[in-house]
């Protein structure tokens, strides 16, 4: 009967394609899993699962990041209303950083290149950036979440100066491993996703080609004087941002922004090595990027009013940012919610069970990522998918003679596959979030460019097991 865990994940990708509504989609599926657990009974299940929305909540890190969404929404409004974000693409465009589509989304792969630290904060940053440059070009918001979701959290995986990095040490050194920083170093070069995923991001920028639904939004943001169209027909910067566009406001200072902007990736960076006690590997992400987005939004409260642009409305402006984006984390909740319900259920347990019963040793890696990428996709995580199949990942390579590192490098890889498919990953989410994309539309158009590249990676893996081992 375990095979009845699936069937909440398959509600998900079967309602949000049906209906394009991704609340239907998660609420069912929600009500699903909770419904199994009780005995097959719908109304417990309902009160279940009203008792699981509480107990999301109860995690500091799943408040923080809520938290840290709603006060995401006052920070732009406040840098938007100062003028700041216009002084902002001014001064790129001056600068012909953004002068051609080309330019403008190399520019913006690059600052998710750079802003490594965190893979929230590179994807806000980048897509706040990103955003306004787009609109002037009529260039899709789809193609800009793809751009950020497509280097953030595929660099944050490879640089592992982060999070991600020391939470993957921490489970390789409790499950016997002697020298986790040496394998984490070895598992880079055998990334093939993020690698792959970096490869065909720049030759698609490079080229100023995109093909599938992305080519589809593309056609349709350059029909549009306004920029990019969401799913529903209503521009993706009307349908998140409560102000005017970038495009009518006037610049006034590049302080207004810069600012903002700076002490959110810096304080991210101080209040990490703060909570790691001085080592920023052992730092709290969720804390530090709360207080800093805390920083940061107080801090274009104060442009604003000095910008003179306040009219008496600084409150209604910082709700109005706030309102706008309660939809994109009412999403994140639900995520949460449907996340900690499967974990209950455990349909990432018995997906990760089936990788149990290989017999070719050789097929080990290409296995292990497709696991990996099945329960990330299933359970919208990939922190819960290495919490899940390093352990097993690690026993499995050494009895069946596996380097490790390739073991591990196609677990990770893995993860972050699933999350670019999954339409209830946090990362994704919060990529469309920060684009100002419709969610859907984020996951539909960046699915055929994941698909294709995590079967390209899939075959590397079977060449490298046929190559590495004995």
């Amino acid at each position: 009967m375990d095979y009845f865990t699936l069937i909440p994940p398959l509600i998900v990708l079967a309602v949000a394609v049906w209906t394009r509504n991704v609340f239907w989609a998660l609420g069912l599926a929600i009500l699903a899993s909770e419904t199994l657990q009780t005995a097959w009974n719908p109304f417990y299940g309902a009160l279940q699962s009203l008792e699981r929305g509480v107990d999301v909540f109860s995690n500091a890190g799943n408040t923080r990041i809520i938290l840290f969404c709603l006060l995401v929404g006052a920070l732009i409004a406040y840098m938007r209303a100062s003028g700041g974000i216009a002084a902002m693409v001014a001064f790129l465009q001056r600068r012909s950083f953004a002068s051609t589509p080309r330019r403008a989304g190399l520019t913006t792969a690059g600052a998710g290149i750079v802003i490594f630290l965190e893979t929230n904060i590179s994807l806000l940053s980048t897509g706040l950036i990103g955003r306004f440059l787009f609109d002037r070009l009529n260039l899709s918001r789809e193609r800009l979440a793809y751009i950020i979701d497509s280097t953030c959290a595929p660099v944050c995986i490879l640089v592992l100066l982060n999070g991600w990095g020391f939470f993957i040490m921490e489970l390789m050194g409790n499950n016997g491993i002697a020298a986790p920083v040496s394998v984490l170093v070895w598992t880079v070069p055998f990334n093939f996703y993020p690698l792959l995923t970096l490869l065909v991001v720049f030759l698609t920028l490079i080229s100023n080609r995109t093909f599938g639904p992305l080519e589809k939004a593309d056609s349709r943001a350059l029909a549009q004087p306004e920029g990019g169209q969401n799913g529903s027909g209503e521009s993706a910067s009307e349908a998140s941002q409560p102000t005017v566009e970038a495009s009518a406001d006037e610049p006034t200072r590049l302080i207004y922004m810069a600012a903002p902007m700076l002490t959110l990736i810096g304080g991210t960076l101080a209040f990490m090595v703060w909570t790691g006690g001085g080592n920023i590997l052992n730092g709290s992400g969720s804390q530090s990027i709360l207080w800093s987005v805390t920083l940061a939004t107080l801090l274009a409260l104060v442009g604003l009013v000095m910008s003179g642009r306040a009219h008496g409305r600084l409150l209604a402006t910082g709700f109005d940012g706030v309102k706008a984006l309660i939809p994109a984390v009412t999403v994140i909740f639900l995520a949460f919610l449907l996340g900690n319900s499967l974990s209950a259920l455990g349909t990432g347990a018995y997906i990760a069970s089936l990788a149990q019963g290989i017999a070719l040793a050789w097929l080990v890696p290409a296995v292990m990522f497709l696991v990996a990428a099945v329960t990330s996709f299933t359970t919208g995580t990939s922190w819960g998918t290495y919490a899940i199949l390093v352990p097993i990942a690690i026993p499995l390579s050494i009895c069946a003679g596996v380097p490790v590192p390739l073991v591990i490098a196609a677990v990770m890889g893995g993860g972050v596959f699933g999350d670019h498919c999954s339409p209830i990953s946090d990362t994704t989410i919060i990529a469309s979030l920060a684009a100002g994309c419709d969610h859907f539309d984020h996951v539909r158009t960046q699915l055929p460019y994941a698909v294709g590249v995590g079967l390209l990676s899939t075959i590397a893996y079977l060449v490298a097991g046929i190559l590495m081992v004995p």
